[in-house]
């Protein structure tokens, strides 16, 4: 510092602390530091909020409190939170001063890491991308050309087809959706029914047209999402969409396959195939997850603790190994005179484990050897513990997920309250 006195005062927020110009020199806070190196007062103000020449007194307009606690980390080497502080403002001040989270003790960094993923969870890269959204309808709303019109207009069409609770247009048209899988769902399920066929031959035009009304709805709805999405790459690729496709193909194939068949054998052998294509309709309920909270909830919780399900899997995969050997041996493999039958094999004993692991035990399959059911209680407590182990992650991810989606719900809600009343 070339200028100044050989005492130097920091006035953070009404707090005063004097130290000479060594000190400043090697102060563990990196902003404090740099102020050894300013030449000029152009270049302190860049470091602090003002500064007082004539008693050489730097002002920082930041919490005096929480500095108290970073000066006591100064002195002592522990940084830990202001009592009744939100951990993100105190986290703020040490970004700062030029501190960082790894400086914080270990509870501290517990509770500030819990607090920043609360923080993520509700401003997530998709309230990031909603906003960006806004700004750009806004700017839309700004110009008044016939480009600018039509982009704004095919906006307002894509957040209608993909956002439900963005406008009273958009609940509508999920509405109407909404009813059509219904009504495909409930004719989907009685042609299972064994007085289908007698009911279909009485009103089998009126079926044809229902079932032909429900697929013309779901096919126009997507390819005007499709017309609508701002990236096809992307609209492709997504799980929904391609859901959507697997449920709406199998009635054109069907359609398709009759048109060039007919009524004759080679339909018949064919019907194995379209049986299975018809089947494939029920991928519709899926779609039911962007109207309903609790089915987008276990999607974005199954998308974010697939870690957790892959570990799930491995440890039944490893049990269902060790515990089938096991079986196989005590059952089957050491007496063979009154060896059990079910147990002939190790694949066929992994049914046995799955069915003990999950505590649910059917009772087609049971050991009777006293070696086999000890191992068998075994069996059915390891699969509790083992169960339950990644069960505490999945939770917590689950309440996260829930509240997140309710929290965009309800920002949703009140901007469809707004736009009603006006």
């Amino acid at each position: 510092m070339k200028f100044g006195k050989s005492i130097c005062i920091l006035n953070v927020g009404g707090t005063k602390y004097a130290f000479s110009r060594d000190v400043i020199k090697d102060f563990p806070l990196r902003r404090v530091s740099r102020l050894h190196n300013c030449a000029s007062e152009k270049e302190v103000l860049e470091v602090c909020d003002d500064y007082d020449r004539e008693r050489n007194e730097f002002f920082f307009d930041r919490h005096s409190e929480a500095f108290v606690f970073i000066m006591l980390y100064v002195k002592s080497g522990k940084l830990r939170f202001v009592p009744q502080m939100c951990e993100l403002s105190f986290y703020n001040e040490m970004i700062y001063w030029g501190l960082e989270s790894s400086h914080l003790e270990f509870c501290c960094q517990r509770r500030l890491d819990d607090r920043m993923s609360d923080t993520y969870t509700y401003f997530s890269e998709e309230d990031i991308k909603t906003e960006e959204e806004s700004r750009d309808e806004d700017d839309l709303d700004n110009s008044t050309s016939a480009g600018r019109g039509s982009a704004k207009w095919l906006e307002r069409m894509r957040r209608t087809f993909e956002e439900p609770t963005s406008s009273v247009a958009a609940q509508i048209l999920a509405s109407v959706s909404v009813i059509f899988v219904i009504m495909s769902m409930v004719i989907l399920c009685a042609s299972t029914l064994p007085d289908w066929d007698t009911a279909k031959n009485n009103s089998a035009e009126e079926h044809r047209i229902i079932e032909a009304v429900c697929i013309g709805w779901f096919t126009a709805e997507c390819i005007v999402r499709f017309i609508v999405s701002k990236d096809k790459c992307e609209f492709v690729r997504r799980p929904l969409n391609i859901i959507d496709l697997l449920a709406i193909t199998p009635y054109y194939v069907s359609v398709v396959m009759t048109m060039l068949t007919g009524e004759n054998p080679q339909l018949q052998r064919a019907g194995v195939t379209l049986r299975v294509l018809r089947m494939m309709r029920i991928f519709w309920l899926i779609k039911l997850a962007r109207h309903f909270l609790g089915l987008q909830t276990l999607g974005l919780t199954l998308k974010r603790c697939y870690r957790e399900m892959v570990m799930l899997l491995v440890f039944v995969c490893v049990a269902m190994a060790i515990f089938s050997a096991l079986a196989q041996l005590l059952e089957h493999g050491l007496d063979l005179e009154a060896s059990n039958e079910d147990y002939a094999s190790i694949p066929a004993a992994c049914w046995w484990v799955i069915i003990s692991m999950t505590t649910v035990g059917y009772g087609d399959m049971y050991p009777i050897t006293m070696p086999g059911r000890v191992l068998g209680g075994v069996c059915v407590v390891s699969g509790i513990v083992l169960l339950a182990l990644p069960i505490t992650f999945i939770y917590h991810s689950f309440v996260q997920c829930y509240h997140e989606l309710r929290f965009r719900s309800a920002r949703c809600t009140r901007s469809l309250s707004a736009e009603f009343l006006n």
